[in-house]
């Protein structure tokens, strides 16, 4: 006689074989959480120049030779074909400037206009990541002095609008991180990023130590970006880091604005015009 569990094992091989014979298979593993991910807060293309993004800057600062003048008065900022054009444009003989600095000086008169405009109070951010496509036009002539760039949004310097812009530059609160500036000093196809360090007084800071000179074809269009990235702020070109300041991203922790901006530096002759062209702007949060 065959044995009692041998012949239970014979009786459960049909029911076994149905079954494809196999041991039932573990429950799948958790799917791993999704990495954070980038979301467009604010973008400006430049169709228009739209006033809830950005407003014009008068002010004169570092005895700058041109002056600020408003809505874009003769040319100094226009849109067009979807680019923004700030414009440093010598006028032909000197005109009066009702340009101010932070000592209530007043700028002298100038044939040098130009345009600088700011999100300040329209559109500020908490660290995340800046970035504008933009060219300059015959970079490298002398006294050529175009930038985009970032300040705490307690900076004191006008317009001030709220009761909480008190703070002098570049005190926290009033920070500065340059993205990119061309200073024609550095030739034709160069320009600088950088924090500026703050040496703890109103006024006191120093450009030089963050500072980065770095190459490119300014001529043609590329993305200049800054991104607060752990302790890091890492600046980059078309994607691709360029320079990397360690160990500092807490340094700036206030609601940031952005500038663009076309200054003249030094007493160099120009005529005609210098442009640089903006693409867009945009401003993107970790999720």
């Amino acid at each position: 006689m065959r044995s009692i569990p041998l012949l239970l094992a014979l009786l459960l091989l049909p029911l076994l074989a149905a079954c494809g014979g196999q041991p039932a298979e573990a429950p799948a593993a958790a799917a791993a959480p999704a990495a954070p991910a980038w979301t467009v807060d604010f973008f400006d293309d430049f169709d228009t120049f739209d006033e809830n993004h950005w407003q014009d800057q008068i002010l004169w600062v570092n005895n700058e030779h041109q002056c600020y003048v408003r809505g874009g008065e003769f040319g100094t900022r226009e849109v067009s074909d979807g680019v923004l054009k700030l414009r440093l444009v010598n006028v032909g003989e000197p005109r009066p400037c009702d340009n101010l600095s932070k000592f209530g000086e007043k700028h002298p008169d100038t044939p040098y206009v130009s345009g600088r405009i700011t999100t300040k109070n329209l559109k500020e951010f908490v660290q995340g990541r800046w970035t504008a496509r933009l060219r300059v036009l015959d970079s490298g002539q002398d006294g050529m002095f175009p930038a985009w760039w970032l300040l705490g949004a307690r900076n004191n310097e006008p317009p001030v609008q709220e009761e909480d812009e008190n703070v002098c530059w570049p005190l926290p609160g009033s920070g500065e991180i340059d993205i990119f500036e061309h200073h024609a000093d550095g030739g034709p196809e160069h320009y600088v990023s950088r924090i500026i360090e703050n040496l703890g007084r109103c006024d006191g800071g120093d450009w030089e130590t963050h500072q980065k000179t770095l190459k490119a074809n300014l001529r043609e269009f590329h993305e200049y970006s800054v991104e607060w990235q752990g302790e890091d702020l890492v600046f980059a070109v078309d994607g691709v880091e360029t320079a990397r300041v360690v160990g500092r991203a807490s340094d700036f922790e206030e609601p940031m604005f952005a500038i663009l901006n076309f200054a003249k530096i030094n007493e160099a002759p120009m005529e005609g015009e210098w442009v640089m062209e903006v693409d867009w702007v945009r401003h993107e949060s970790l999720q």
